[in-house]
């Protein structure tokens, strides 16, 4: 069997139609939810995770645990400060040389291997991501790659782009550096996504004598900026005037509502069309006669805070839903699991053990994830009783009732009842310090070895964030 793993970059879940959910955007009453209509069609045609996180956040370190299937948390050895890279969080370097990744393992089973991304975090000095791809394509230009120096942005291009409330120096520069990199969009095949996508299709095409491959397709869209094409954002947000497609990581104050609302809009256009594109992919394989012998994953590495609790910006602490819910979507050849849900707790971990299995390849190092295959379309006992997901200072463990989330000090403690409050709206950790401190224990005892010194370090040194309890699951030794 052949497979296809597809990683949308800050694809939210509850913005894939098939989950029956909908983002609490004042608009959609108006306009109606976000539409997806490929990928809906896909999850009639696969299996449906609805019970999906990340193991390590964010961009970096969520994809050494997929590539891997090896646990990223509790950054043990991932203190990384590289040349020609920022500090996007602790685990953002590179996949241990000692970390067989899946490509290698296909490959060394004979499988011909493909990458095709723009995630353009994964190709920076001293990354290797791209480890055992007998081809890996990089499509340069997202965020601040620097793949145009000219012609000069305008100010008055700036002030279009970036809300006046907004301009720091270094958003600025931000900016303006993407404006660059955008030069020369004419028509929609210009754009990110779909050019991943074009990208991909080739590859199947140009490699149909493979007797058996293993393609990764990554597409940094829907991830910020949300640059798309007018048509699409009109679909939600009809209304001339000024854009914003930056994230603020802050408050919306200053933004007021016009602008708040074309943000959501932008990022849901982006969804849109990395959909139909997506769709493109689809009909190639259908018209190459591999949706017969291939299995296709999608999934997302999180998603993104866009108004929700007045923040626009993605972070692990506080933890919500719309950053850690994630889709995973798995369509076998055979048609095995076609339309069902399972709603085992599943991890990105979980997803190279299951990719392996189905191809009978056996790891060549244990796995911290399991194949969740059998169980899942049985109905079978679950994998475990509850998930772990780490970014920076910050664990969240969630488990059938309760959603924790904690500094790796144990300070500045939310707590939610998921049964009563879905949305993660009333903090009650107040209500059930022995709640607290059983799960703090479970962050602790899932973090083996210990956190480092420099995640608790770390966790010192970042403010408890507001409304949280005072409760301290542990004090530093």
């Amino acid at each position: 069997m052949n497979i296809v793993l597809v990683v949308f970059d800050t694809l939210r879940k509850d913005c894939v139609g098939c989950y029956g959910q909908s983002p609490s955007w004042s608009w959609l009453d108006k306009y109606g939810p976000v539409e997806t209509p490929h990928l809906d069609a896909f999850a009639a045609e696969s299996l449906v995770m609805t019970r999906a996180f990340p193991e390590s956040l964010p961009t970096l370190p969520t994809r050494r645990a997929l590539y891997t299937g090896q646990r990223v948390y509790p950054f043990h050895d991932a203190d990384f400060k590289l040349k020609g890279d920022f500090v996007g969080a602790p685990g953002w370097g590179p996949i241990p040389e000692e970390q067989p990744t899946l490509a290698e393992m296909f490959k060394e089973a004979g499988y011909r291997t493909g990458l095709i991304a723009d995630v353009y975090h994964m190709f920076k000095p001293s990354k290797n991501f791209w480890r055992g791809f007998d081809q890996w394509t990089f499509l340069r230009g997202q965020e601040i790659d620097t793949a145009r120096s000219g012609p000069a942005i305008t100010p008055e291009q700036i002030d279009y782009w970036l809300p006046k409330a907004w301009q720091s120096e270094g958003k600025v520069r931000f900016i303006t550096a993407c404006l660059l990199n955008m030069h020369d969009r004419l028509v929609e095949e210009d754009y990110f996504n779909a050019r991943v996508f074009q990208e991909a299709v080739r590859w199947l095409q140009q490699n149909r004598d493979a007797d058996n491959f293993f393609l990764t397709v990554e597409s940094f869209d829907p991830h910020e900026p949300w640059f798309v094409p007018e048509h699409y954002r009109r679909r939600y947000d009809p209304g001339d005037g000024p854009e914003q497609v930056v994230s603020g990581y802050s408050d919306i104050q200053g933004l007021g509502p016009g602008l708040v609302t074309r943000t959501q809009a932008n990022y849901a256009g982006l969804v849109t069309m990395c959909d139909r594109w997506f769709g493109h992919l689809m009909e190639a394989l259908r018209v190459l006669g591999r949706l017969d012998d291939t299995m296709v994953i999608v999934t997302s590495d999180h998603g993104h805070s866009l108004g929700e609790n007045d923040w626009i910006g993605k972070r692990g602490y506080p933890s919500t839903r719309e950053v850690f819910d994630v889709p995973i979507l798995v369509r076998h050849p055979q048609g095995l699991g076609a339309g069902q849900t399972s709603d085992l707790f599943v991890q990105h971990t979980d997803m190279t053990a299951t990719i392996l299995s189905a191809c009978d390849i056996k790891p060549t190092q244990k796995l911290h994830g399991k194949d969740f295959w059998a169980p899942a379309l049985s109905g079978g006992a679950a994998l475990r009783d509850h998930v772990t997901v780490a970014w920076g200072s910050a664990v969240t463990v969630v488990n059938d009732r309760w959603w924790f989330n904690a500094k790796a000090n144990g300070r500045g403690v939310f707590l939610y009842d998921i049964a009563d409050d879905p949305r993660l709206g009333k903090n009650v950790a107040d209500d059930h310090p022995d709640v607290v401190k059983e799960l703090f224990g479970v962050a602790c005892a899932d973090a083996e070895g210990g956190f480092p010194d420099f995640i608790l370090d770390l966790a010192d040194r970042d403010a408890d964030a507001p409304g949280c309890s005072d409760l301290v699951g542990r004090k530093r030794d």
